[in-house]
């Protein structure tokens, strides 16, 4: 199966060298709700100049390279709905690594899940330990909500800690950068998403299909959520057409080290 913890240690270390740079004391605590026009025939969308240099200032990513046909899958996972094994059979059958935000909730009421992620090799990144408005907490609780997480995590799988950090609701302000470089994490949010998250309103997975393949475009960081019987329906035809398309799946390590211009031979 897929090995892709490696480059993750060395990120880690990055984001913590390069984050002790920044005073998050100093950041601005404009709220933001990330979201922007879907993209359309292939072309990448845009966050806005203003959005770009911040995120760019924190390392904060949410597409890859427009001339990489490259797909990076990232899951959402606020509690279980039954859609996950059958998430996991689809990445293990098409050799797809994936990065799943889990929050404290899923890792309590999820164990076997979140071991099999791991086993499996995808990454885990910090959704948060209650899934609050991150952008309203002072740099101490948002501290506590990050750790909190990778203590846990780190009691069920070993792992000592996250690196990928994803607010809930995609909602951000500077300062949660900030604090987020000082401490070691590195935001991903996502260029490619759709309506999914009601788990009562399934939408068939034609619905899922047909927004995953009409947003595709080269380096698209595509977030789903695992409560939808749609995603998981539609995943396997998803991954092989994109692939017919000339599509691979990268893991997110792959594409902090595309975004820092990274050699993999660099780091043999």
């Amino acid at each position: 199966m897929m090995e892709h913890h490696g480059p993750g240690i060395l990120m880690a270390a990055f984001v913590i060298v390069v984050g002790l740079a920044f005073n998050p004391f100093a950041a601005h605590a404009d709220e933001f709700h990330w979201g922007f026009k879907k993209a359309m025939n292939g072309e990448p969308p845009n966050a806005g100049s203003a959005l770009e240099s911040m995120l760019n200032e924190y390392g904060a990513i949410y597409k890859g390279k427009p001339d990489e046909k490259i797909v990076y899958l990232t899951f959402d996972n606020g509690y279980e709905n039954g859609e996950t094994e059958s998430i996991l059979d689809t990445l293990k059958k098409e050799d797809a690594p994936a990065t799943f935000f889990l929050t404290g909730h899923y890792l309590k009421s999820a164990e076997p899940l979140v071991k099999r992620m791991v086993k499996d090799g995808h990454g885990i990144g910090n959704h948060s330990f209650d899934h609050p408005n991150m952008a309203k907490l002072s740099p101490h609780q948002m501290e506590e909500e990050w750790k909190k997480f990778d203590t846990l995590l780190e009691e069920i799988t070993g792992i000592d800690r996250t690196v990928y950090a994803r607010p809930p609701e995609g909602i951000f302000n500077e300062e949660l950068l900030a604090v987020g470089n000082s401490l070691g994490y590195r935001h991903i949010f996502w260029s490619i998403a759709f309506i999914d998250w009601y788990a009562d309103k399934p939408k068939g997975k034609e619905f899922a299909y047909n927004e995953l393949m009409n947003q595709l475009h080269p380096g698209a960081v595509i977030l789903m959520h695992t409560v939808s019987s749609d995603n998981s329906g539609a995943l396997p035809d998803f991954i092989r057409d994109a692939k017919k398309k000339g599509y691979t799946f990268g893991s997110l390590d792959e594409l902090v080290m595309e975004y820092e211009d990274i050699q993999l031979g660099s780091l043999q």
